[in-house]
């Protein structure tokens, strides 16, 4: 790896930022929708299930209810057919559920405001996050995987946590760049910074950015998340000690089954 890397996280973070912003200056919201609500409805959908697929599926929701009054007047099962290959059936009970308190409390409209978001059925931190930044333009950090693992493997952050992430993020980088670059993170992670079949050292930053230890670390367990620490000598010697066990109880019982076998035929 080089060791040109800066070791203040700053520092770093500036380094990062130049390379994001000429690989992906522009980045689209990757979510198709037409308003704040239709956007807060696709990033429910989005759990767990692809972009793509959300984009697939919304269109003709957002034809048989546009907005939070007409999903509101809709059922569960109403909705599900609408949204079946997004997943979990429980979407669609949050997704009416939200549309409700939205009508009740919010007039139809959707706040403006982090904590009211999170008062919402169906509705975290992330998804709070995510419509603040990408309906309102307001600055917020949300988190999904390729954030948390690139934060980890760009030594940005310890990526314990989701929120340990996010707060580590906020801290290097600058309030006002936040908007773009968390869709530029997530869009180099697709890109260049995969998951699997990853390879360090052709990343344009964690040719620089990962720690050697981590590189290894990768490497041995094929360039796959989440990462496991190597297991110690006496786990090692457990499992092969057991592993001994099992063979010599199976050894043991066919030995057992073949004596009684024999004794059978001598009988008849």
């Amino acid at each position: 790896m080089n060791a040109l890397a800066p070791l203040d996280r700053k520092a770093r973070a500036a380094k990062i930022l130049a390379i994001l912003d000429e690989l992906l200056p522009a980045p689209a919201i990757p979510l198709d929708h037409g308003d704040a609500y239709q956007l807060l409805i696709a990033v429910i959908l989005s759990a767990q299930c692809t972009d793509e697929r959300v984009n697939m599926v919304t269109p003709a929701l957002f034809a048989r209810a546009p907005d939070a009054k007409t999903m509101a007047a809709m059922t569960p099962a109403e909705v599900y057919p609408f949204i079946r290959s997004c997943g979990f059936a429980s979407k669609a009970d949050n997704i009416v559920a939200m549309s409700k308190a939205l009508v009740e409390k919010h007039g139809g409209h959707v706040p403006r405001d982090m904590a009211a978001l999170e008062e919402l059925p169906g509705v975290g931190h992330k998804t709070a996050s995510v419509v603040m930044v990408q309906a309102f333009n307001e600055p917020a950090f949300p988190v999904d995987t390729h954030i948390h693992r690139l934060a980890g493997r760009w030594q940005l952050s310890r990526a314990r946590t989701v929120e340990e992430v996010e707060e580590d993020l906020k801290a290097v980088f600058p309030r006002d760049r936040w908007v773009n670059l968390h869709l530029q993170i997530i869009y180099f992670g697709r890109q260049y910074c995969t998951a699997k079949a990853h390879l360090p050292e052709q990343c344009p930053i964690c040719s620089w950015a990962m720690s050697k230890a981590r590189a290894r670390r990768e490497k041995r367990q094929g360039l796959s998340k989440p990462l496991m620490k190597p297991a110690t000598k006496s786990a090692k010697a457990t499992s092969k000690s057991k592993a001994t066990s099992k063979s010599k109880a199976t050894s043991k019982s066919k030995s057992k089954s073949k004596s009684k076998s024999k004794s059978q035929s001598k009988s008849r």
